[in-house]
């Protein structure tokens, strides 16, 4: 298996594709971006480079779902990925805790259900929806090389 292909695009900021995220916003009504840039956030608000709310790393701040729902696209990267799955799941657990209401975290994520994350963090406490086809990321030249799948905290 050529895992080059399937873990390294040479970069981490590929953009959702527009009719993905108008989708999901329809329903959700995002509050937040919560890993992007200047160049390839969806909401007004973004955790990241050149945010306007000055929270340059998402992994530390506390997010406010308190304020309603929140869009995730992490980084594909090996070990980054899984911190964002992981600070999303914890962030969701955060509120439920603190027992008042709470908006929903939905992150976009490859496919990948045989993995240690999926079954300890995604699979027992989230909704997943698999994406039919391969998404063609804005900018990209071609699908990507995995299948995708929406996961709803």
């Amino acid at each position: 298996m050529n895992t080059e292909l399937m873990f390294s695009t040479g970069h981490d900021n590929w953009e959702t594709p527009d009719d993905l995220f108008n989708e999901y916003n329809s329903r959700y009504h995002f509050c937040l971006d919560a890993a992007a840039d200047a160049t390839n956030h969806k909401c007004p608000i973004w955790f990241g480079p050149d945010s306007p709310v000055q929270v340059y790393d998402s992994l530390v701040a506390q997010w406010p779902l308190e304020q309603g729902n929140i869009w995730l696209n992490p980084p594909y990267s090996r070990g980054v990925q899984s911190k964002f799955v992981i600070k999303a799941w914890s962030e969701h657990i955060r509120c439920k805790m603190e027992d008042k209401p709470f908006g929903k975290i939905v992150v976009l994520l490859p496919a990948r259900t045989d993995t240690k994350l999926f079954h300890e963090y995604i699979l027992p406490y989230s909704k997943i929806e698999f994406l039919r086809g391969r998404l063609k990321f804005k900018g990209a030249k071609h699908g990507a090389p995995f299948p995708s799948m929406i996961v709803t905290f």
